[in-house]
């Protein structure tokens, strides 16, 4: 299950998922297009991983917006050439309010976030994939997008948005080497809670490193017969 010499693409790469994600991409020898929002967060993210300067390029953009993603998959195809993975790790959260307090602003936010943003970089990324006969396309999802509980319907939208959108990847895809799935969490565990502070509430978080174990997994070679898959990560039923 080696990464060597893959481009890897992570989004949301400065946050307490992306970092582990791309640490660990990095010791498999993977070469890393790093995303964030942040440049002096790249930055400090960089020095930690001490990468060579041929296996790395970081980028600032807001991949809600069609040309900064273009303008991001532009430098990244100059630098590398090509892209093998994709994995969207940037997502955000909005809810609380039931159904008819919700302003519209909300939900516009939270498609801007998952759907847009996803859309956009499967416009950029999903053609070379093609080309190539390979590829992985991967995002962190919720089981809520199938399931909602009250008072998450902006952040539900979103995500449901976003699953059909990848659901529809896969099945388009299918067959060609390129395959896209997620991994569904309820709460991604940064502070390792569960663990050290176990309590009915985060029973069912999951650390970052169960989640990047399982992003490498289906990046690899063996997994490539795993299509449109949505993987519970939360220890339920």
């Amino acid at each position: 299950m080696g990464m060597e010499n893959r481009v890897v693409v992570i989004t949301g790469a400065t946050g307490g998922l992306g970092s582990v994600t791309s640490a660990a991409f990095a010791a498999q020898g993977a070469h890393l297009a790093l995303v964030s929002t942040n440049q002096q967060k790249l930055d400090h993210l960089i020095r930690k991983l001490n990468l060579s300067e041929d296996r790395y390029v970081t980028i600032t953009a807001d991949l809600g917006v069609k040309d900064e993603t273009d303008f991001a998959a532009a430098r990244i195809l100059a630098k590398f050439g090509h892209v093998d993975i994709l994995l969207h790790l940037v997502g955000g959260w909005s809810g609380g309010k039931p159904i008819l307090e919700v302003e519209s602003a909300q939900v516009e936010e939270m498609l801007r976030q998952h759907l847009w943003t996803t859309y956009n970089l499967v416009q950029a990324f999903l053609p070379g994939m093609l080309a190539q006969h390979w590829g992985r396309i991967i995002a962190v999802s919720s089981p809520f997008a199938s399931h909602p509980s009250s008072n998450l319907a902006p952040y539900v939208i979103g995500k449901a948005a976003q699953e059909a959108l990848l659901l529809s990847v896969a099945r388009e895809a299918k067959d060609t080497g390129v395959t896209a799935n997620m991994l569904l969490v309820k709460n991604i565990d940064t502070r390792h809670e569960r663990q050290t502070n176990p309590s009915p509430k985060n029973v069912s978080w999951t650390t970052p490193e169960e989640i990047f174990t399982s992003l490498m997994y289906l990046c690899s070679e063996e997994a490539g017969m795993i299509n449109g898959a949505r993987l519970p990560l939360y220890g339920e039923m």
